[in-house]
């Protein structure tokens, strides 16, 4: 919830009009290193969301790699008041281990979803993506971002700026809601 990445894209989103709702999962919030069990994620999610439901606003939710596939998981299940997906950064596979298993659950979410995505995340193989983003149709879209890593960092010798980047995904962000 604190984390510099995600206070810069809350901020980047705000500048487009676009308000955040950031929550911490428990583990996190105590310190911890280890994920707490999927069921746990995911019942925080579900809490994340009923909370932000109250305002009665249109609401897209999703998140930062693990944040935003525990959302899609618990989306794939059970019904929530969204109108869309987005992901930034999902999460296909560990660093090394390149496979779609983490995708799977995908094909039941109904609703549209946005993957940003980076050419340098190592945790999500470019080519990977685009085949599990192509099987899920018109209801997937997915922006890529040149040079970009999991954190969505660029070298410095591309000449763009992490602000530039961020930039760049808000304004996606921002037009696939629209």
């Amino acid at each position: 919830m604190r984390h510099a990445f995600l206070g810069a894209m809350a901020q980047a989103l705000a500048a487009r009009r676009i308000a955040t709702f950031r929550y911490p999962f428990l583990y996190m919030h105590l310190g911890g290193r280890r994920p707490d069990p999927p069921k746990l994620l995911e019942a925080t999610v579900r809490a994340a969301i009923a909370a932000a439901a109250a305002e009665n606003l249109p609401m897209i939710a999703g998140g930062k790699s693990m944040g935003g596939r525990m959302t899609s998981q618990l989306c794939a299940r059970e019904p929530q008041p969204v109108r869309g997906l987005a992901f930034l950064g999902f999460p296909l596979h560990p660093p090394k281990q390149p496979g779609e298993t983490r995708a799977v659950h995908l094909a039941d979410v109904t609703l549209p979803m946005l993957f940003l995505q980076g050419t340098r995340d190592t945790l999500a193989d470019l080519e990977l993506m685009r085949g599990v983003v192509g099987r899920l149709g018109a209801r997937a879209t997915m922006h890529v971002v040149e040079g970009a890593d999991h954190s969505f960092h660029v070298l410095k010798r591309r000449g763009r700026t992490d602000a530039q980047v961020f930039d760049e995904l808000a304004d996606t962000i921002a037009a696939w809601a629209a």
